[in-house]
């Protein structure tokens, strides 16, 4: 079996991310592709946890941006991420790979509760966990919603999967002189204000010395790269961390 850096991960999908070129909804190559990478992964014998946004389907602040109550956007966003989740699942399980959906928010029918001890036991058992409905509390978002459940099952990194490959000084898309930064500091991203996670979710992966891997998903094998120590991507961490 390949050696691998990291036992147990958890992997960070952005919404948007399942939508693949259409920009809205759920893309079947691109959810199968991703599924693909992760069975590949799971094969290693790493332990993996998801946290999938809700973008594709509904965003929260944007409707509360518009005059909606923000409380009440902010659920609907959580049962987007409900969506995605359990579309993950179908395509994790398709390819044969054992997958345990878990909500913030209880809904029996179709999913779990979340409860941690459950989680780190499918786990050690080789299931993939993927915890849907944020924190289950509104005014947080599921970069926070990451960096909690990574820390409440002892990940040993975040992975926050995007669509560059990496934190740039300013948008490669937009400024042909942007130069790409391998190392950060949590400090660096809070003072700077990057667009890496969160501030709370940069403030909880700071106060826990939880590293954070941000990398390009439309590169294949890119996630068997990270888990295997490659250096690729942007690597968020304390000073003298050693990732």
């Amino acid at each position: 079996m390949a050696k691998v850096k990291y036992q147990r991960i958890l992997l960070k999908l952005s919404g948007e991310a399942l939508a693949g070129d259409q920009g809205y909804g759920i893309a079947p190559d691109v959810i199968n592709g991703i599924a693909a990478e992760i069975k590949e992964v799971v094969g290693l014998g790493v332990e993996v946890a998801l946290v999938i946004g809700g973008g594709n389907i509904f965003r929260g602040l944007a409707a509360s941006s518009k005059g909606m109550d923000r409380a009440s956007a902010d659920y609907m966003g959580m049962l987007a991420t409900v969506m995605n989740s359990l579309a993950m699942q179908d395509a994790l399980e398709k390819q044969g790979v054992d997958t345990r959906v878990q909500s913030a928010i209880e809904m029996q029918q179709i999913a779990e509760p979340y409860i941690r001890r459950r989680a780190v036991r499918h786990l050690e058992k080789g299931r993939v966990v993927i915890f849907s409905a944020g924190t289950g509390n509104p005014y947080f978002t599921t970069d926070t919603a990451a960096s909690l459940r990574a820390m409440e099952i002892n990940a040993q990194v975040i992975l926050k999967a995007t669509k560059v490959d990496g934190v740039y000084t300013a948008d490669p898309a937009k400024d042909a002189n942007a130069t790409k930064i391998d190392d950060l500091t949590y400090l660096d991203v809070l003072q700077n204000g990057l667009q890496v996670m969160d501030a709370t979710a940069t403030s909880l992966c700071m106060d826990n010395n939880l590293p954070m891997i941000i990398f390009d998903l439309t590169q294949p094998g890119n996630i068997k790269k990270v888990v295997q120590g490659m250096k690729i991507g942007t690597i968020v961490k304390k000073g003298d961390q050693d990732v």
